[in-house]
């Protein structure tokens, strides 16, 4: 499931963007066909005003007969769906094709748009494929500095492994400025990230407290960005800035690599998290805060707003952990990273 995830989050670009490219090339192929710039411009005489059947929101159009002559023979066309006010007997601009009379047009084209489709034809078919060989090379150096990220049966039975603790992660979002707070079994909070600033726009202000070693220290947090190309399935990718930096680079950088489970424990998902090579964590998306004496009340429901998190793990870095279920928290969707 996360191969196909993962080749189909690095292929996205190409996904999207190659058809386009495709499209527009075709496109402006074929209508260099239509270049009217070299036409001759003649009066015909119209013969016949059909009405169009009516378009809502449009005026009314016509379907407009006429005859004409080139070199005195007599042609005949038709100009179809044209707006304006025409009679039959009245005169009407015909531009038509010297080596082919019989080709007409009712206006006269530079023929600067074909070109222009298969340029930006091109570009979106050079940006795709650039894209997704960017995505596997970032793929293939991150699985060589921190190591793929592990599969699910790497981590079988780490939650009751010794020396691993279970935590929990919730959100107080009761006012403007909400608190995600780290706690220990106890409820206890060991670790908080406090928004000490909100923007709609521009980055937040957060206060990240040890209460642990009683440090702080503060960061700014950018809103959600997320990339859909063409919302496909299990192509769209979602970060937010942390520090100016994308925030799976940072944790990336830290050694960390994520996998989610999807295949069975939907829409509970659970995330498998890696440290170079290493079992780091496993994070458990939940409906409710509970601890183990209110198990029945952990059973979950359609999910709606922010979920909760159950955490297990067996580092003391309290920061690089608050700060990877605070990353799954923040984003729309993360498969593997």
């Amino acid at each position: 499931m996360n191969k196909l995830a993962k080749l189909m989050r690095n292929t996205g670009p190409a996904r999207f963007f190659v058809p386009v490219g495709v499209i527009l090339i075709v496109f402006g192929i074929l209508t260099l066909g239509f270049n009217t710039k070299n036409f001759a411009e003649t009066t015909g005489t119209i013969t016949s005003v059909t009405e169009c059947p009516p378009v809502e929101g449009e005026g009314q159009q016509y379907d407009v007969g006429f005859t004409y002559t080139v070199d005195g023979k007599e042609y005949e066309g038709v100009f179809a769906n044209l707006f304006g006010d025409y009679t039959e007997g009245g005169e009407i601009k015909v531009f038509y094709d010297p080596a082919d009379p019989q080709k007409t047009a009712n206006s006269e084209s530079s023929g600067f748009l074909s070109p222009i489709m298969i340029v930006a034809g091109a570009a979106a078919l050079v940006f795709g494929v650039l894209k997704t060989v960017k995505a596997f090379q970032k793929s293939k150096a991150l699985d060589e500095s921190a190591g793929a990220p592990l599969p699910a049966t790497e981590f079988d039975g780490y939650r009751t492994a010794p020396g691993v603790k279970e935590y929990y992660f919730r959100i107080e979002e009761n006012h403007l400025k909400p608190v995600y707070l780290l706690e220990d079994a106890e409820r206890k909070v060991l670790y908080e990230g406090k928004m000490i600033q909100n923007s709609l726009v521009s980055a937040r202000s957060f206060e990240f407290y040890d209460h642990t070693t009683g440090s702080a220290e503060m960061h700014e947090i950018g809103h959600t960005i997320t990339n859909s190309y063409n919302d496909e399935a299990l192509s769209i990718t979602s970060s937010f800035k942390f520090d100016g930096k994308d925030i799976w680079d940072v944790l990336h950088e830290r050694g960390l690599r994520l996998r989610t489970d999807l295949r069975t424990k939907f829409p509970r998902l659970v995330y498998f998290v890696s440290r170079n090579g290493k079992p780091f964590a496993v994070v458990e998306t939940s409906s409710k805060h509970v601890h183990e004496d209110e198990e029945a009340e952990h059973k979950l429901v359609i999910p709606a707003g922010k979920f909760f998190y159950r955490c297990w793990t067996d580092s003391e870095d309290l920061e690089t952990v608050f700060l990877t279920v605070f990353a799954i928290s923040e984003t729309d969707q993360t498969v593997v990273e």
